[in-house]
Order: C-alpha cells, then structure tokens, then sequence
C-alpha cells in the first residue's frame, strides 16, 4: 500500500502496533466505514488494511462509503488495488443496501466544519439523522458485533464553568435555534437514535464524542482553526484571530483519538457514549495562534509571524461559540487503562506542517 505521506505512515504503524491484541477482533470480518475519504475515518480504513498485512491473521474487508464532496478521492487512492478493499460512492442521507456479510460499522458521514455546515444546513441534518437511522437498521438487518456512531463534543455546547472539564453525563447547555444548531442538534439526535436502537433492539453501539482532534490530511480549506493558522503560516500573512484570543480548546492528535476509538468498537462497551480527546492540551485560541507561528517557523526555516485581532465580518461567527472546550476523560481511562494521549500538540502540529511540506500542498508566500 502506497501511503498518503510517511508521517501518516508512520502514525498508522504506531496504531497497529499498539493495537495488536486489540485488532485480532477484526479478523476474518467486514467493516463498513462511512465519510471513509475524510480526515478521521481514513486513519481507520488505514489502520485495519495495514493490520492485514501484518497480522497473519485472517483478513479484514472494508467497505468504504463516501460522497466525496468534502473528503478527498486521493486519500484512499493508495489502497485502491487492495483487494480487501471495496469503495462505494454514495450519499449517506440516501437508503443503501449492502449485499454482503457486514460486522462491524463505523459511522463517521458529516459535515464538520463549522463554517461549512452553516452553508449546508439542510445537508448536514440530512447525514446526521436519516443517515445515522439507515445505519441503525442496516446494523439490526445484520446483527452486527459492534458500531460506532460519531457525535461531537458540540453536542455539550457552552458547559458552564462548574462542568468543565466535561464529563458524558453533563446535558449540555445548547441553542437548538442558533447557527449552528443545524450541526449541534443533530449529533444530539443521532445519539439519540443510537440508544433507542440500543434499548429496543439491544443494538451494540458506542457513541464517540471528539474533542477537536486534529493531524495530517485535515485539509488546509477546511475553515477550522488549526488549518487557517497554518495557511497563514504558509502565505506569510499575520494570524488573524476573529475574537479577543480567550476562548480554549484541547487538541487530540489524531493517532491517539483513533486508538481509542477502536479499543472502543473493539470492546463489550455498548450503548454509552464516550469523550475522545487530550485534557493536557487546553489552549486559548491567542496562545495556539501563537504556538502554530513558532512552530512553523522551525518547520519552515523562516521568522514567525505577527498575530492580530480583528473582528469578524461574519455577525454570526461567534454565536454559540463555547468559551471553553475540555473532555473529562474519566471514563475512557476506567474502561482502558492502558490508553493514553502521547502525542502533545507541539510535536502534533510539527508533524502536520511535515506532512503538507512533503506532499508539496503547501500555498506559496503572497
């Protein structure tokens, strides 16, 4: 398998290495993933066709599905010619049979960007929902062994200062009417429609719930934080930060939050959701700014650049924007105790900016 760039190579061997007892659960099996061109679910594809080649075992089938209209066709193009391997073009929000054995389902089909599912309101509900209820029956028709339906840690919305750092059981405290209720709400409603399934049809189902996590192959035009700092970075222009630079996230590099995720779907954990994410690496958006200039500059070989504040043309850019955003990972530590997050996000955000270097995808100096 030809890979998307050595450090995702890299990241996707580290995964399996860790995961080998964890993996066995996938042999002789099929998963189905959905969004399988996207940022997250290309690292699970990745991981479970590098897992065939080395495990000796039985090999694993992957059905990818994917639209292809915010993933990118060339993630997966290096697996192509694998012949465990099936891709499917196909709209989520749309009925689909699937016409062969399926085990296991990994549900990660949205629309992520902020920026982005305000433009596409209707579609992003369209995935969230009705895709996630198409699933859910697809996993009862099958009988499957396990699914994973993605959520967001959106779905807590603004926590209150008491709640933080968030734990699964805390309700939220959510607009269901601002502009980003489109995306908010229905993550909240697919897990919803997760645990009736789970209740009326004792459907196994594990809810993830992401904590900005980030690392190679999120796209540079993806309008979240992370990838504009770096586009600046690339084109010489200053930061712009379109706020006061306080509100907080925590970052999970991605080879960590897929860890976790398959020790989830590999587990008897049925019908609960679960945070995915870094509590170690809470920023604010002025000192992340910040961090990506510094750390650019050593990648790039070339002086930091400035960082401002601005207001947003957008009168809408900081509605229901939480303040601050950080998982309580309790429950994930309890449930797998040989977990952790070992990637910080400086050597994360390094690794990101390699990545872009090496594919040669960076935007050139304005």
């Amino acid at each position: 398998m030809k890979y998307y760039s050595e450090i995702v190579e890299a990241d996707v061997d580290n995964i399996v290495k860790d995961l080998s007892a964890v993996l066995n659960a996938f042999d002789g099996s099929t998963v189905l993933v959905t969004g399988a061109s996207g940022f997250l679910m290309s690292y699970i594809v990745d991981v479970l066709l590098h897992w065939n080649k080395v495990s000796g075992g039985r090999s694993c089938r992957v059905i990818a599905l994917d639209n292809l209209k915010t993933g990118v066709s060339e993630r997966l193009a290096g697996a192509q010619n694998d012949k465990n391997l099936r891709f499917v073009k196909h709209d989520i929000s749309k009925p689909f049979e699937i016409d062969e054995p399926l085990h296991w389902i990994v549900h990660g089909a949205s629309i992520a960007s902020p920026t982005v599912y305000r433009q596409y309101p209707l579609e992003t509900i369209d995935a969230n929902v009705g895709g996630t209820r198409y699933l859910l029956d697809v996993a009862k028709q099958h009988d499957i062994r396990g699914m994973i339906v993605m959520s967001t840690s959106e779905i807590y919305g603004d926590p209150l200062p008491e709640f933080i750092p968030t734990p699964e059981d805390y309700r939220g405290n959510v607009s269901c009417t601002g502009p980003r209720a489109c995306y908010d709400e229905s993550k909240r409603m697919a897990e919803t429609l997760a645990m009736t399934y789970h209740r009326l049809h004792n459907t196994p189902v594990k809810i993830i719930r992401p904590f900005n996590v980030y690392g190679p192959g999120l796209r540079l035009n993806d309008q979240r934080v992370l990838p504009d700092f770096m586009t600046q970075v690339f084109t010489g222009q200053p930061i712009e930060l379109l706020s006061d630079g306080t509100p907080t996230r925590s970052f999970c590099y991605v080879s960590d939050a897929i860890n976790l995720m398959l020790r989830v779907l590999a587990s008897n954990l049925s019908g609960e959701p679960i945070n995915v994410g870094n509590d170690e690496a809470e920023m604010s958006m002025k000192d992340l700014a910040r961090l990506v200039s510094r750390v650019g500059a050593k990648v790039l070989d070339r002086p930091e650049i400035e960082v401002r504040l601005r207001v947003s043309d957008d009168k809408d850019y900081l509605v229901d924007n939480p303040q601050r955003r950080c998982p309580d990972l309790v429950k994930a530590r309890r449930i797998f105790p040989v977990w952790s997050a070992k990637i910080g996000l400086q050597e994360g955000v390094a690794r990101v900016f390699q990545h872009i270097v090496d594919r040669k995808e960076a935007p050139q100096l304005v």
